[in-house]
């Protein structure tokens, strides 16, 4: 494997150049130059509607059509149109939620956990009102992970669908989806996977996950402020319309109300070529050199937090790459997050105190009346001397 060069990375994205540390990542990545000049470029050479047969519009179209497939060869996916394109993952997942919605019955069942970010939670509780049934895979308590065996008693014969985070956006814990793909599936239920908090770091492979449907956000994926569904394609065609009635048998731009932003799908492929940049061609290699580099950022944090006294980690304290991203959050014990935080804001160094929308694994863990966690995220561009930057800010800080 060859060792990820940090400092050719962080030269794709003109926000680094800046004398400042960003390490909010799992809130949004900074953005790839290449995504802001193709933006422009689309806005400025061939802003038209799609579908006309002159000639500006056909170049045009097949721009957007060339960032759906990019993003469908990111993910896994055999076909573009297994990819729905919309403004963020919440909007997916309301809309997915909206589509499910007429095929479920009273007394239909879908199981929900406490440890997602609540767009993969509410969009589905919403649904009691129509008498489907909400049951509650909880976090094992000791090791704050998701096990099957307390999935498995929750499954029936009316369970339809199960929901989980395939990584914690506060815990940064990785979960095995393929075992509970396997689980679900023998149930005769389907999954979703929010892979928000997962893509960014890992390479998403979804036709060996064995999932449903998989949701990640392209703005934390170093792109434009978009997100993305994955889906068989017999599943989508399966969902209700919810555009214009004649769109119904049109996939995917039957769950895509307004069209797709056509200026950042055009955008899109730019993500692709700079991930199979870092392993010269290869996204697998790639990532293999992301995961590594982001262990030693994560070990150097993490350090710092298990030797300390004062503090609480959240999660799991190793650095391992297989069960863990480098999303690190701690509770601390003598100040509340946010006066950890808004001292080293003052350091030119960009982290976060809160819930991150995971109010219910927060209030689960018993940490909502002081204000959540602080959380440090990174990503491949971080380097080990951004880290010590940061360390140093909160040891004034604590």
């Amino acid at each position: 494997m060859t060792p990820l060069d940090p400092s050719t990375a962080r030269r794709a994205f003109p926000a680094l150049s800046r004398e400042y540390v960003f390490m909010d990542n799992a809130g949004g990545s900074q953005c790839l130059g290449a995504v802001a000049d193709a933006v422009r470029s689309y806005l400025l050479e061939r802003n038209v509607q799609l579908g006309a047969s002159y000639s500006v519009s056909v170049e045009a179209a097949s721009h957007v059509l060339a960032g759906q497939t990019a993003i469908a060869r990111l993910v896994g996916a055999a076909d573009r149109r297994q990819v729905v394109l919309g403004a963020s993952t919440t909007q997916l997942l309301a809309n997915l939620a909206r589509a499910l919605a007429p095929g479920l019955g009273p007394g239909d069942e879908i199981v929900v956990t406490n440890a997602d970010h609540e767009a993969n939670i509410g969009a589905f509780r919403r649904l009691e009102s129509q008498g489907v049934v909400i049951r509650e895979w909880q976090l094992d308590p000791g090791s704050l992970t998701l096990r099957l065996e307390e999935l498995e008693p929750l499954l029936g014969p009316r369970t339809r669908l199960v929901c989980m985070t395939h990584c914690s956006n506060i815990l940064g814990t990785i979960h095995d989806v393929s075992a509970v793909a396997r689980c679900v599936h023998a149930a005769g239920a389907q999954l979703l996977v929010d892979g928000v908090a997962y893509a960014p770091h890992r390479q998403v492979d979804f036709g060996a996950l064995g999932a449903d449907y998989y949701v990640l956000s392209l703005y934390k994926v170093y792109g434009p402020h978009l997100a993305a569904l994955v889906a068989p394609l017999g599943h989508l065609e399966a969902l209700a319309n919810i555009n214009h009635e004649f769109l119904a048998g049109e996939v995917p731009y039957k769950l895509q109300p307004g069209n797709v932003c056509f200026e950042l799908t055009a955008a899109l492929p730019a993500i692709e070529d700079y991930l199979r940049s870092l392993g010269g061609g290869d996204l697998s290699a790639a990532f293999s050199a992301v995961a590594h580099h982001e262990a030693a950022l994560a070990e150097r944090l993490l350090g710092f937090l298990r030797a300390r006294r004062d503090v609480t980690l959240i999660g799991d304290p190793s650095s391992d790459p297989g069960r863990r991203v480098p999303t690190v959050s701690f509770a601390p014990h003598a100040k509340a997050p946010e006066a950890v935080v808004r001292i080293v804001d003052g350091m030119n160094i960009g982290i976060r105190h809160g819930d991150f929308y995971s109010r219910r694994l927060v209030e689960h863990l018993g940490l909502r009346e002081r204000g959540g966690v602080v959380r440090v995220s990174m990503v491949h561009y971080n380097t080990l001397s951004e880290v010590d930057a940061v360390i140093a800010a909160l040891e004034r800080a604590l």
